[in-house]
Parts: structure tokens; C-alpha cells; sequence
């Protein structure tokens, strides 16, 4: 039999999310061929009381335990030699910060699953956080909108004690008619979004209604990368050569950015295509949006007002058009920015609970059978070394990166 350990997580600062919810570590104990057994926090949102009365042993010391599963970086002094880790372990893009980290999982003879790498054969990813991000960050961006023009006060979605709660808060929303929202993405980020759009009762529009039409109620409209951008040389527009060949399109936001009111993103960007739209369209008099929810949250790229993450506490900030830098979110003229970084820690119960479905889901029966090389795929690094899936990462952990 498998046994699971819960770890208590030590990043700091401290996140309140778990991969298993309560509810979630009984069922498993119950239907699988695997224990699960907790450590101890008095970080989590969920706390130990609540698994102990879901019959989940909660415990001091998992090294007993074959797989330790966690949410964020696990410090290397926490580090336990000779086991299986799941968590996420920002490594895979050979993020410098941590390069440390993976050359001590390495040398301690650690199995790293990285959730970020479970896919399934077709490569789609399996697991994440990203429809909480999309589920905050939509709310957010109402928030801000509330902030920026004094017609209402939205609750901030971490004080409340889940998402019904912070759903409840969707009734004080007031928005003119006309009021037009573009969204951008097609993935798990932008379905939460429209989640939201949804509970607010948006109503949904095509990306040409938006352009052409004028409406008596707000409406918002999905735009996908065939909508925003456009082929350099104007040869016919294939939306897999803009991940193969980014460098091969240039934007096409502005007809967007001319109408709408809102821009909330929740779409993946490659450094090397083209900005959704850039500092000097920001300047340009027809610009129209004001409030932009950036869930992407890429800096200074992308989205060109997102000049910084901002925070849980203090999630909005102005921008200057005019003089490129940051304002009060409320100083005339200026764009109101939403760019919190770490969304789903906002509602740590409801991600959670949706992070842990779909572990038991899609994930938790390969790792038992592992036939379809799920857990294989993700696995980063076994036996002292790296696995041949990542053997791009050698110059990263020799330390042979130029900079």
C-alpha cells in the first residue's frame, strides 16, 4: 500500500492552500489502495481539526511516508532524502531562484513530480490551480472597477470564508449599459472568468458583435489569439503557427481596445509574439479601456500597464499612460491595473477542494498504474539524476547558463 503525506508547507510567505481537502484524504482512505496521513500546520486554511474529524490521521513526522505531496517549493532544509515529492517545483522553465533546490532533490535521491508537467498522452495538462486564478481575478477586476469609480465596495474575496461567500457579493455590482469586456484566453484561466461573468449575469457576445454593435446591458466577448493577432506579411491565419512561429504575427488589439471598457486576461503569451498591446497604444486617443485585470500577469510585456504584481493586501494600481509609470489607481486618465500574482490563495478552500478533484481524478489512479507514463512524464528528476524526459535541463543544473 502507498502511504501519502500531506506536508505542511514552508515557503515563505505562508500559503493556506492544500492538494487535499479534507473530505478529499477520507475518500481516498476509503476507496483506494493508498493511506494519506497529514502533517501538522497552523498554516492551512483548512485546519487539523477539520482532518481529524474527517477520520484523517494528522501527525507529526511523515517520514514514513512513500509520497509527500505539498502545494508550493519545499525548502531544502525540509527536504527528506529517498522520497517521491509532488508539488510545484518552478524549475522546468529553469527559473534561477531555484536551481539550488533541484540540484538538492538531485543529490538526496528525490523522486520530483512537478504537477505543472502532468499531461495526458495529447500533452494537456492535467492539474492546476489556473480556473481560481481566472475565478479571483475576474471578481478583482469588478473590485477594481468599484475602487476606481466609487458605485460600490466589493468584499475582498481572501476575507471571505469561500466562494459562496464571496459569490454573495456579486449582486452590489452596477455597471452602465454598453459596458463592454474583453477577455483573452481559451484554457482553464479564462473558463473561471467566465464562471464569474456568468454568476454577474454578463451576457456573452461575439468577438464582431463587440466591435459593431451598440447594447443595452453590459456584454463581454472571449477573443482568441485569431482575434488579436494578425499575420505580418497577411498570408491566411493559422492559430498552431502562432505557437510554432510567433515571431511571424503582429497585434491586432486595438480594434478591441477602441470599444471596451474592461480587459481582463487570461490567456498564455510567449515571450517571443507579439505584445497584446503596447505603451505607445495605451497613449493613442481612441484607447478606451480603463480597468485591466491582468490574471496572466506577465510583467512589463504582454499587457503593457502591468508594470508590477501587486498584492493580495494592496491588488490595484494606476497607470500613468501618458508618462509610462504608476499612479493612484483613481488619478484621472489613469488605467486601473489588477495584477495579483498568486490568485487562487485568495480562496483557499474552494481551489483547494477543485485541485484535489482533479488529482483523484486524473491523476491519483497512475499513480498507483502508471501505464500511460503520467507520473513517468512529470518526473523531473530519480535515482541522483535528472530522467531523459529532462535531460534539456543539464546546463541549468551544471550551472553552464550564460547570462
Amino acid at each position: 500500500m502507498i502511504k501519502i503525506g500531506v506536508i505542511k508547507e514552508g515557503k515563505i510567505p505562508p500559503d493556506e492552500r492544500v492538494p487535499l481537502s479534507p473530505q478529499q484524504c477520507a475518500e481516498i482512505n476509503a476507496d483506494f489502495p493508498v493511506q494519506v496521513v497529514v502533517q501538522k500546520s497552523n498554516i492551512r486554511r483548512f485546519k487539523d481539526e477539520e482532518y481529524q474529524a474527517a477520520g484523517v490521521p494528522v501527525v507529526d513526522d511523515v517520514s514514513d511516508c512513500d509520497v509527500l505531496m505539498g502545494v508550493k517549493e519545499v525548502p531544502v532544509s525540509e527536504l527528506i532524502d529517498n522520497k517521491t515529492y509532488f508539488y510545484f517545483s518552478h524549475t522546468i522553465k529553469k527559473q534561477p531562484y531555484n536551481r539550488k533546490l533541484l540540484l538538492a532533490m538531485i543529490e538526496k535521491n528525490i523522486a520530483m513530480v512537478d504537477y505543472e508537467a502532468l499531461t495526458n498522452t495529447k500533452g494537456i495538462r492535467l492539474i492546476g490551480f489556473g480556473k481560481y486564478a481566472g475565478i479571483v481575478g475576474c471578481y478583482n477586476s469588478f473590485y477594481a472597477y468599484g475602487q476606481q469609480t466609487g458605485e460600490y465596495n466589493l468584499k475582498r474575496a481572501y476575507q471571505c470564508e469561500d466562494r459562496a461567500e464571496m459569490e454573495a457579493e456579486l449582486s452590489k455590482i452596477k455597471l452602465p449599459a454598453n459596458y463592454k469586456i474583453v477577455t483573452s484566453g481559451g484554457g482553464r484561466v479564462n473558463s473561471g472568468i467566465e464562471e464569474i461573468l456568468h454568476k454577474i449575469g454578463i451576457k456573452r457576445v461575439s468577438p464582431q458583435e463587440l466591435l459593431s454593435q451598440t447594447f443595452n446591458e453590459p456584454v463581454y466577448a472571449q477573443i482568441l489569439v485569431d482575434d488579436y493577432y494578425k499575420k505580418t506579411d497577411g498570408s491566411a491565419f493559422k492559430r498552431s503557427e502562432v505557437y510554432s512561429h510567433p515571431e511571424r504575427f503582429e497585434r491586432d488589439f486595438m480594434k478591441f481596445a477602441r470599444v471596451a471598457d474592461m480587459y481582463i486576461s487570461g490567456h498564455f503569451w510567449d515571450e517571443d509574439a507579439p505584445y497584446i498591446f503596447t505603451r505607445e497604444d495605451a497613449k493613442d486617443p481612441s484607447f478606451n479601456i480603463k480597468v485591466v485585470g491582468d490574471v496572466s500577469c506577465d510583467i512589463d510585456a504582454a499587457v503593457a500597464c502591468t508594470l508590477r504584481p501587486s498584492t493580495i493586501a494592496d491588488p490595484i494600481y494606476g497607470y500613468d499612460v501618458l508618462n509610462e509609470k504608476e499612479t493612484a489607481y483613481n488619478a484621472p486618465g489613469a488605467i486601473t491595473v489588477m495584477a495579483v500574482d498568486n490568485l487562487p490563495c485568495e480562496l483557499p478552500k474552494d481551489a483547494s477542494r477543485d485541485f484535489g478533484r482533479e488529482f483523484i481524478d486524473k491523476v491519483l489512479p497512475h499513480l498507483i498504474n502508471d501505464h500511460e507514463r503520467v507520473i513517468e512524464r512529470a518526473t523531473i528528476c530519480k535515482n541522483g539524476d535528472l530522467t531523459p524526459d529532462y535531460e534539456y535541463l543539464r546546463d541549468y543544473v551544471n550551472g553552464e547558463l550564460t547570462a
